[in-house]
């Protein structure tokens, strides 16, 4: 007999430890299989000869990951850890260790840095500006942009009828100027400085393709070609802004996000192509910026999102003024005489200029990525494990060109992650409280799982949504807009998720997240201390749901 322990990461309570309890115990040659949710692992029991990969393919086949700890029979005994945490950690790479990093973001960096913390060499190969996405043309210029439109809105719209409201004054331009020097500033100060001071970090500029697992073809910005030899390689590529197939779109000058976020000159009238996270942040500082806005969207306001999300950020956003089509089709696109002519399924709509914001589409082509073995998945996102492994050795990759979630945090926090594994190290990258946020006001902000998908994993769940008008700050900022809802495993109270359409959601989530991440029940939840008054409260309030009417509480009272 052989006794296996594996590592199984995302289970999110018991009722997932007994589904891959019962998906292992019904691999042929079990005789006997525990798992526990607590230390995230399970030991199995089977007849020698049983091999392992078919333990570990039952465990992925239910949704979940799975990791080899221990094999136990005629091999003798081999590590045992927790699959949540840094197993083996980081410790001095081998003599002459040398890394090779795709990309230059935050992914690319958090390796970098990690990797010489412990000894390798690194060579960054970078194809554009230095520092990716977010702080070039994500994050930083656009939360900006979206507060810059958020001074505008109060002093047009104050809530305080003792406040006169009077229409901004605004200069797009000097707005830019100030935007991209702060742009400049951070990408100075968080990577081109870091680069400077490390001997262990060098950057090649030109773009990389592969020639095999540890060989990489660099052409320079001059057309020649560098061959780079590396032990390990790491793909931190990003992500780009996706064009659908629209007649006339690609022979048009729309605007990507990028683009967007540097115009100096506000749209009279911005169209935009979809209703993504890009779509309604960038959306909604326009139309406060003073742009008329339309958005065309194919579904609804957030469709992945759980419905009662999209539904009030769509009320919000059409009582600000902006024209949402909601179910509509963009047929075509035409562009004449400085106006576009976008013809849709609910009529032609025309603006002086069009935003295309309709989703990212992974940068793995031309890498050669197919010819070595590197395996994509249908959008072209690099498949990786929760090591961060590819389907190659020695090979891995983080960030926005993978199969993992697009935030700027996940690439940092994979980065870490995969540095360690590539020296010699052992770390998991667990996701289960992931938080993420929309900068839209109301902000909207989720951490595990919803209603929807806990009742597709075969949870039965219990929920709570209580409206802001029950929240003492809400009332006191005279902004109600919103809610607060809790997803909990029905009989244990168990908190699974939650999500919040509020102002200021962003700062309370990661509340949520720490709950969740510390298995709290809503009652632990309710029977802590908030201060008061802060919207962070409204979690505490909504756990009270479970068990009394907060209706009918005084003021801090549970």
């Amino acid at each position: 007999m052989s006794l296996y322990t594996l590592a199984v990461s995302g289970m999110t309570c018991e009722h997932c430890a007994r589904t891959v309890e019962k998906a292992l115990a019904g691999v042929a040659g079990v005789t006997a299989a525990q798992v526990s949710y607590e230390s995230s692992t399970a030991r199995v029991e089977a007849r020698d000869g049983v091999p392992e990969a078919a333990l570990l393919e039952a465990v992925k086949a239910k949704g979940y990951g799975a990791e080899p700890l221990e094999a136990r029979g005629s091999s003798g005994p081999g590590r045992v850890a927790s699959a949540n945490k840094v197993t083996r950690p980081a410790r001095k790479a081998e003599a002459g260790l040398h890394i090779a990093i795709v990309g230059s973001g935050s992914g690319a960096f958090a390796t970098a840095i990690q990797a010489v913390d412990a000894g390798a060499q690194v060579t960054l190969i970078e194809a554009g500006t230095l520092g990716g996405t977010c702080v070039n043309v994500g994050c930083v210029p656009s939360k900006i942009m979206i507060q810059a439109a958020h001074v505008a809105h109060t002093h047009a719209a104050s809530s305080f009828p003792g406040i006169a409201s009077r229409p901004a004054q605004v200069n797009r331009a000097a707005l830019v100027v100030q935007q991209q020097n702060r742009v400049e500033e951070l990408r100075v100060a968080k990577y081109q400085n870091i680069v400077d001071a490390n001997a262990g970090i060098n950057v090649l500029q030109g773009f990389a393709r592969f020639k095999d697992h540890h060989t990489l073809i660099v052409k320079r910005p001059d057309s020649r070609e560098t061959q780079l030899r590396a032990d390990r390689i790491l793909i931190a590529t990003g992500a780009s802004p996706a064009v659908p197939p629209v007649p006339g779109l690609k022979e048009s000058p729309y605007w990507t996000s990028t683009d967007a976020l540097v115009a100096e000159e506000l749209p009279k009238h911005l169209v935009i192509i979809g209703s993504s996270i890009v779509a309604i942040e960038l959306g909604q500082a326009f139309l406060r910026l003073g742009s008329k806005v339309t958005m065309i969207a194919r579904s609804k306001v957030l469709f992945r999102e759980d419905p009662a999300i999209g539904d009030a950020l769509e009320a919000a956003l059409r009582e600000e003024g902006m024209t949402i089509l909601t179910h509509t089709q963009t047929r075509s696109v035409a562009h004449r005489d400085g106006m576009f002519q976008v013809e849709t399924s609910a009529g032609v709509i025309e603006g002086d200029r069009l935003l295309v914001a309709t989703g990212r589409r992974p940068n793995t082509s031309g890498m050669n990525l197919e010819a070595i073995g590197v395996k994509l998945d249908e959008r072209g996102a690099i498949r990786v494990d929760d090591h961060l492994r590819t389907s190659v050795p020695d090979v891995y990759a983080v960030g926005d060109c993978t199969n993992q979630p697009q935030f700027v945090y996940v690439a940092a926090a994979a980065g870490t992650r995969a540095a360690i594994n590539m020296t010699g190290g052992d770390a998991v990258l667990d996701l289960t409280a992931m938080p993420a946020v929309i900068f839209t006001d109301p902000q909207v902000a989720t951490v595990g799982l919803s209603e929807a998908e806990a009742n597709l994993k075969g949870i039965e769940t219990d929920t709570r949504t209580l409206t802001l008008d029950n929240v003492p700050r809400a009332l006191a900022n005279f902004d109600t807009r919103g809610f607060i809802k809790l997803v909990v495993e029905a009989g244990t109270g168990r908190l699974l998720g939650a999500q919040a359409v509020a102002a200021q959601a962003g700062e309370l989530i990661q509340t949520a997240a720490l709950a969740i991440r510390n298995r709290m029940t809503v009652n632990d939840l309710a029977g802590q201390l908030f201060p008061y008054l802060t919207m962070v409260e409204g979690l505490r309030l909504c756990a009270l749901t479970f068990t009394k009417d907060v209706k009918q509480l005084s003021c801090c009272a549970g």
